[in-house]
């Protein structure tokens, strides 16, 4: 069943959204050569308590850590462990948090140091997908609507779109009805409400879509081993343009960070309602 946020409801989302984007903005600050995926994870751990809230993943479904690593080749899903982030490596960081009752997800895909062009396009292209996603949803269109803006933006670059996994609605339970597909034909007619909150989480692979679980049973990767990207932000349907509300906007205004100036410009973490294309 699909849930109706009150205003207060969407108040209480907006701090966990607020802390979602808080904790990420300073992984992307750790997130550098030398630097292991564990201690991202410790980083992410320990914000996160320090705040008064609690990590979505650690426990869900037997997820033992609190933030998801994926380098290179992982799509999603990717276990923190000792591996040392080197000169070149391309890392997507999925994280979420529940405060007082209310989830708040989204994930961003890094380049560490200088990276390939490929992995530059292939991140940027990923990103425009979202944004022309969120773009889409509005009161009055329907969820194939969010998917045909991700797969119009993919197709003419003959990237992958991962079809076994997708966006989902978002909460008082980290997962929720509807599930939000990133292609056309997954996806559903639902016609979007205002005070609908989802998660809108293009998963893109250089090469081909398909994808295989690892042996840790929780890793998802390319099945040909080309790169990936993933970028997800949390929103909610209003009677206008969409509420970010994972926006880093406010955290990033002053500060430094190692994302790219491009994506500031264009709002992929605008104020709250600011169209993000």
């Amino acid at each position: 069943m699909v849930q109706i946020r009150s205003a207060r409801e969407l108040a209480q989302m907006r701090k966990s959204g607020e802390m979602v984007a808080k904790v990420l903005f300073e992984l992307t600050k750790a997130a550098k050569p030398g630097v292991s995926l564990i201690e991202l994870n410790q980083i992410a751990e320990d914000l996160t308590l320090s705040m008064g809230a609690k990590p979505a993943f650690k426990g869900y479904l037997g997820y033992a850590h609190s933030l998801c690593t994926s380098v290179n080749d992982q799509v999603v899903h990717g276990i923190p462990s000792h591996r040392k982030l080197v000169e070149g490596d391309v890392i997507g960081l999925d994280f979420g948090l529940v405060y007082d009752g209310f989830f708040g997800d989204s994930a961003v895909t890094l380049g560490i140091g200088k990276v390939s062009d490929k992995a530059k396009k292939l991140m940027q292209v990923t990103k425009d997908s979202l944004y022309a996603a969120i773009d889409a949803a509005r009161g009055g269109n329907t969820l194939k609507d969010i998917a045909r803006a991700i797969e119009d933006t993919i197709r003419p670059h003959k990237y992958g779109i991962v079809k076994e996994f997708v966006g989902h609605g978002i909460g008082t339970k980290l997962h929720e009805d509807p599930q939000v597909a990133n292609f056309e034909a997954g996806a559903s007619n639902l016609k979007l409400r205002p005070g609908m909150t989802i998660a809108i989480e293009p998963m893109i692979n250089e090469g081909t879509h398909r994808v295989k679980v690892l042996g840790d049973k929780w890793t998802v990767a390319t099945e040909d081993g080309s790169l990936s990207a993933h970028y997800e932000h949390t929103i909610a349907i209003t009677e206008g343009e969409p509420e970010l509300l994972t926006s880093w906007i406010n955290i990033l205004k002053e500060a430094e960070t190692n994302l790219d100036s491009e994506t500031l410009k264009r709002g992929a973490y605008g104020q709250r309602g600011s169209n993000p294309s």
